[in-house]
């Protein structure tokens, strides 16, 4: 029963899919009827037997507790509600079962003058209540008091006997038999008192009551019926009171009759436990099924993001404005252009110049590439936030895990962005330092310096054309091909080619990392609001044992 019970608190249910807030509420009242009823009473199947009395609102629940001790001892009156927390009153020799936390643990015990409220379980010493039970006086189940009827079913859900009072004016009402059902379908021993029945209508509502009771397949519940009458000191007189006074005082003395209806509620009570816990393993798969659709809208939404970047930053549309001008500034054109295929040695010449005569234009050029691809990622981003926030206002319970800077990339984006590119440009030099360490003949023509050589190859690795028009083709194109043919020249054109991929490849893997960052803030909330995996193979395992063990 402990592993249950470990399992249902173990259980997430945290998306607002269809039908959690049931789903909840069923969770909570198998937990405390394990904690308030069924450990205890399988721990001591000879404790005194609860009789909790419960019912509507103004149905004179306490009255009849009073009239059963023969003295006030829960509170009655007109105002409602009127019991705001319960009271349970036992004999004298028989209060200490209940002093402890032996039974509805959760509520904290006091002795005395009624408490005002709070969910606290006042305890009443009476000897004039036969030993062998105890009477608790629950507070109403249709309460206008939200905790007062949350209270109400948690008590009546650790009953051994519920003891419903009813009026004849409001016994047909739809919310007490809610609760009857609930009896019902959990074989929970149940009587039912019919208060302020006129005399003149007696058979014909007790009539009707009994047929409403064998409907709902409770026809074993005793039924008794207190006319209509004046009460003498806020108590019910002796004679109205006779029938149910009787019935519980040879209850209390009848050890083998306790037992049995003890038994009884207690296998209905199990036997509950298998139809509930199907029900939350359902629950789970379908907090499950949610959670997998929630990864797989961040899952789209960022696979897109890297598809987009990946096309931008290879179909040479970053050779664009700032870009295209740097690396101009860096290479030249004209004449010299047509002058390339035949004059490979005074292509060196021209970048030597150049860079000898304009020493910071590398650095210009890697500037305008690190704010290119800052560009593009960061926008990539934003629009797969975007998506995934749209992707998860589709799914049940996947808005109310969404805030207002989760649809946007995040804050440090942009200088995670950068850090990155400036990793990846100081990656690229180290390869052209490795290539050409690698060829002694390459030593006179890495004086044109690593930097102008790198920013080459960062260049090759977005000179594909496909993303430009018109006459950005030619320019762009051609500036380009003056970096390639250099590299070629140096290297070899196998050599290009290898180095290329690999700073290609070493780019695409940094802002697959970046996005792959940018997408763990969704999934981290998702796996927050997820099942765990198992739950429900441990909730059905634990039901299993509960099984076995009543064999």
């Amino acid at each position: 029963m402990l592993r249950l019970r470990g399992a249902l608190a173990a259980l997430r249910l945290k998306l607002e899919v269809d039908g959690i807030a049931e789903t909840r509420s069923m969770r909570r009242a198998m937990a405390e009827q394990i904690d308030d009823y069924l450990a205890p009473r399988l721990r001591d199947l000879g404790a005194p037997l609860l009789v909790v009395v419960g019912g509507g609102t103004g149905a004179g629940k306490s009255t009849l507790v009073n009239s059963i001790a023969g003295r006030e001892l829960s509170p009655a009156g007109v105002l409602r509600p009127t019991t705001r927390s319960p009271v349970l009153i036992a004999n004298r020799a028989e209060l200490a079962w209940f002093e402890g936390d032996r039974v509805l643990p959760s509520l904290s015990r006091a002795t005395g003058a009624a408490a005002d409220g709070g969910g606290g379980l006042r305890l009443v010493a009476d000897d004039d209540v036969p030993s062998g039970m105890a009477l608790l006086d629950a507070p109403d189940i249709d309460s206008i008091v939200t905790g007062n009827r949350e209270l109400a079913a948690q008590l009546l859900a650790a009953a051994d006997l519920w003891l419903f009072v009813t009026t004849a004016a409001r016994y047909a009402d739809a919310v007490p038999w809610q609760y009857l059902r609930s009896a019902a379908e959990r074989s929970t021993a149940l009587a039912v008192v019919l208060n302020r029945v006129p005399a003149d209508a007696e058979a014909e509502v007790t009539a009707h009551l009994g047929e409403m009771l064998e409907r709902e397949d409770l026809g074993r519940a005793r039924v008794y019926t207190i006319t209509e009458t004046r009460l003498e000191d806020g108590l019910i007189p002796e004679e109205g009171m006779a029938q149910v006074r009787d019935w519980l005082g040879s209850l209390a003395g009848d050890a083998e009759e306790r037992a049995a209806l003890v038994r009884m509620t207690l296998e209905g009570a199990l036997d509950s436990l298998e139809g509930r816990v199907d029900e939350l393993g359902r629950a789970v798969a379908a907090q499950a099924e949610a959670a997998a659709a929630l990864r797989s809208g961040v899952e789209r939404a960022y696979r897109r993001a890297r598809d987009d970047t990946d096309r931008a930053l290879s179909g040479g549309a970053l050779l664009r404005g700032e870009v295209l001008a740097r690396w101009q500034e860096l290479v030249g054109t004209g004449d010299f252009m047509k002058s390339l295929e035949s004059r490979i040695g005074f292509l060196r010449d021209r970048v030597r110049g150049a860079l000898t005569g304009k020493p910071t234009t590398t650095a210009r050029v890697e500037a305008a590439l690190e704010s290119s691809v800052e560009t593009v990622v960061v926008e990539a981003a934003n629009r797969a936030a975007e998506a995934a926030c749209d992707a998860w206002r589709g799914v049940r319970g996947g808005a109310g895990l969404i805030d207002g800077p989760l649809c946007r990339a995040s804050p440090g984006l942009t200088d995670a962005v950068a850090a990155e590119v400036r990793e990846w440009q100081g990656h690229v030099m180290a390869l052209v330092s490795a290539e050409g360490a690698s060829k002694r003949s390459l030593g006179r023509a890495l004086s044109l310096g690593v930097n102008a050589i790198g920013v080459a190859l960062m260049v090759a690795v977005f000179a594909q054309t496909g993303g430009l028009t018109g006459g950005e083709i030619a320019v762009a194109g051609g500036t380009a091909t003056v970096g390639q043919k250099l590299l070629e020249a140096l290297f070899g054109d196998q050599a290009v080619r290898t180095l290329t991929q690999a700073a290609r490849t070493d780019l695409s893997a940094r802002i697959e990392r970046l996005l792959e960052a940018e997408a763990e803030r969704f999934h981290e909330l998702a796996a927050a609001a997820s099942p765990e995996h198992g739950e429900a193979d441990a909730l059905q395992a634990a039901a299993a044992q509960v099984r076995a063990e009543r064999r």
